[in-house]
């Protein structure tokens, strides 16, 4: 899909961050859009920032680990744009808790979000896509889908899953020739409300010296801006990219992590150590 005028794209997580980047972004280039949020205050400012650009956007509030709400969702899009083009599985949430401290009920919250919203919005985005003709899917994993580090386990989790489950579908579509392809996301710190907006247990907060400085601490080593990102994604579309490296330290971290695992695991845990 090399170029966007006239295509049908589909966005989850579309009320801020990346997800409102690219919905401006590819209203911008003359695509039509389908935004999905649970946030409807969130996703109507989207909706309203895409206008002017003579483009048909419809908005819809979805829960992504809804299974049967995105199937719905995807069935809506086709029904008011005629078709899709491009999805983009993008909603995401965060937990910051060690593996004992995590509550089981945190750990399948997060997994609905992260790695079933995923699944979930590619298998039903996918016949559309191949009955279009033409179709590519965007899945956001993250730096730590590439790298593991402590109070983090769910997350990592989550977005390693979306690696592998998008790297396995990528040779899948290109065994079959379909004209549908894929590409795999790995953001590194961005500005964004996800950590603002995350659970986070008693003891990683008091080790980070409270809740909000986690926060500015995450704040802090954000160094790209969502529509910085949104533009890098788009470029990696329409040059078929496999995987997409998104800032400076996402390009850092992917060389730490071709390491072997025993020296930088080592160098986490000092850190973690000294951190008490």
């Amino acid at each position: 899909m090399r170029r966007f005028e006239g295509k049908v794209a589909a966005v989850t997580g579309a009320a801020s961050g990346i997800g409102r980047a690219l919905a401006v972004e590819l209203a911008g280039r003359g695509a039509h859009l389908s935004l999905a949020d649970v946030d409807e205050l969130g996703l109507a400012e989207t909706v309203g920032l895409c206008d002017g650009f003579g483009v048909k956007v419809t908005s819809s509030r979805v829960d992504v680990g809804d299974r049967l709400a995105v199937e719905a969702w995807a069935d809506r899009t086709v029904e008011e744009h005629g078709r899709a083009n491009l999805a983009v599985n993008n909603a995401g949430v965060a937990l910051v808790a060690g593996v004992e401290a995590m509550s089981v009920e945190d750990l399948e919250w997060l997994m609905a979000v992260d790695f079933w919203g995923v699944v979930y919005g590619t298998k039903a985005f996918l016949p559309h896509l191949r009955a279009a003709g033409e179709g590519h899917i965007v899945n956001i994993s993250s730096v730590f889908g590439l790298l593991s580090v402590p109070s983090q386990s769910a997350y990592n989790a989550a977005k390693f899953a979306v690696r592998g489950f998008t790297d396995a579908l990528r040779m899948e579509l290109e065994i079959e020739r379909s004209g549908v392809s894929c590409t795999t996301v790995h953001p590194g710190g961005i500005r964004t409300n996800i950590a603002r907006h995350a659970r986070v247990d008693e003891e990683s907060a008091a080790i980070a010296g409270g809740r909000e400085r986690l926060v500015r601490r995450f704040e802090r080593s954000s160094f790209t801006s969502p529509e910085n990102a949104a533009r890098q994604i788009l470029k990696a579309v329409a040059r078929d990219r496999r995987r997409v490296l998104i800032g400076p330290d996402a390009k850092v971290i992917d060389l730490v992590s071709r390491l072997p695992a025993g020296f930088y695991q080592r160098v986490l845990v000092t850190g973690g150590r000294l951190a008490r």
